[in-house]
This record gives structure tokens, C-alpha cells and sequence, in this order.
């Protein structure tokens, strides 16, 4: 598909959208939904914070230097892991964090960034068809991890580096370095007394 035939599918569907909230009772509605509502913020502790930081260092350190020491390139590091740092060791108690989630959540939107980029290549259009497949996928699969669909995206516009990787890609980096993430998560967030990870599997 051209870049012609892309832009007429963006205009089509916004022109759609645009239809739709003609009515004015509708465009009441819709605009209200966008109001939200004043939240009372938990304070975050001295030790919470200080326990986050200590996962996120050692994830990442221990990645870096499984890529650097042990691989001699690379290979382990992707940038959707910085995501999923913040949510297993800053929130571990979101389902969102939980292992089943970070494993197949993100090796699942690994696979199907593959699948984009190997049938319609590095275009818009196959990097917008891998993050909402993603995002489908990882919600009728019940393991929604909102680093997958960057791990898809990457896939696609990763470049060079990561498209040799083929269907490598999700195994390696993406599976191999959620294990490593998951194991320091659970050794680092169960040192706290007030933290108890994973809730479930």
C-alpha cells in the first residue's frame, strides 16, 4: 500500500470519527468524558521509592552486562525494557506487572511486530497494524504489558540491527530479557517488607 493510499485510510476514518459526533447531545457527552475527576495522590515513601530504584538499577544492570560480557553486542537492550522497569519494580502490585503479563504480553507483541514487518515492511502502515494488533492481542489474551506494544513497534522500525533478527526477535531479546527482568523483580521487591511480588502469575 502507498503513502497515497494511506493517507485517504487516515482521512476516511477521521472523517468517520468526525460524523459520528456531529449530533450535539453525543458531543456533549463525548467532550464531558474528557473532564476527569480530581484524585487524591498517595505520598510515596522514602523506602518505596528507594526499593524501586534499586530494582530498576539492578534489571538493568544485570541486562547490560548479560549484552555487553556474555553476548559481546548488544542484544539484550531494548528500549520497551526501560518501560517495563517502571512498572515491576514502581508498581509491582499493577496487573500490568505481573509475570504472565510481562512474558507473554511482551513476547506475544514481539511476534506479531515480526509478522507486520515481514509481510508490508518498515511503513506507516505496518507500524500502526503492530501496536493495535498488539494491543488486541495481549487483551484477548488477558496479558496486557503496556512495553509490548513498544516491543512491536520496535520491531518494525527497530532497523537493521533488530529486523536480522527475524523471529529471533521475540525469543531474543524480547522473552530472554523479561526472564532476566522477572527474576530480579522477584528477588529485589520480596526484600521489602511492605512489597509482596508477584500477586499472581
Amino acid at each position: 500500500m502507498g503513502m497515497i493510499d494511506c493517507h485517504l485510510l487516515i482521512w476516511c476514518i477521521l472523517a468517520s470519527f468526525a460524523l459520528i459526533l456531529c449530533k450535539a447531545s453525543v458531543m456533549k457527552t463525548y467532550l464531558g468524558k474528557m473532564r476527569g475527576q480530581p484524585v487524591k495522590r498517595a505520598r510515596v515513601g522514602w523506602q518505596d521509592a528507594f526499593w524501586s530504584w534499586v530494582g530498576a538499577f539492578t534489571g538493568m544492570a544485570v541486562i547490560c552486562w548479560l549484552s555487553s560480557a556474555w553476548l559481546s553486542q548488544q542484544l539484550l537492550i531494548v528500549g520497551s525494557f526501560g518501560a517495563t522497569s517502571v512498572l515491576i519494580y514502581a508498581a509491582p502490585e499493577s496487573p500490568f506487572a505481573q509475570p504472565s503479563h510481562v512474558l507473554f504480553g511482551s513476547v506475544l507483541s514481539a511476534g506479531i511486530g515480526v509478522a507486520c514487518y515481514q509481510l508490508l515492511g518498515a511503513s506507516p502502515l505496518s507500524m500502526a497494524l503492530a501496536v493495535s494488533l498488539s494491543v488486541l492481542g495481549m487483551q484477548l489474551t488477558h496479558t496486557v504489558h503496556p512495553p509490548g506494544a513498544a516491543a512491536a513497534l520496535i520491531a518494525v522500525g527497530g532497523g537493521a540491527s533488530v529486523h536480522q533478527l527475524g523471529w529471533w526477535y521475540p525469543l531474543l531479546p524480547i522473552g530472554a530479557g523479561s526472564i532476566v527482568m522477572l527474576v530480579i523483580a522477584i528477588l529485589v521487591n520480596n526484600l521489602a517488607r511492605h512489597r509482596r511480588y508477584p500477586r499472581y502469575w
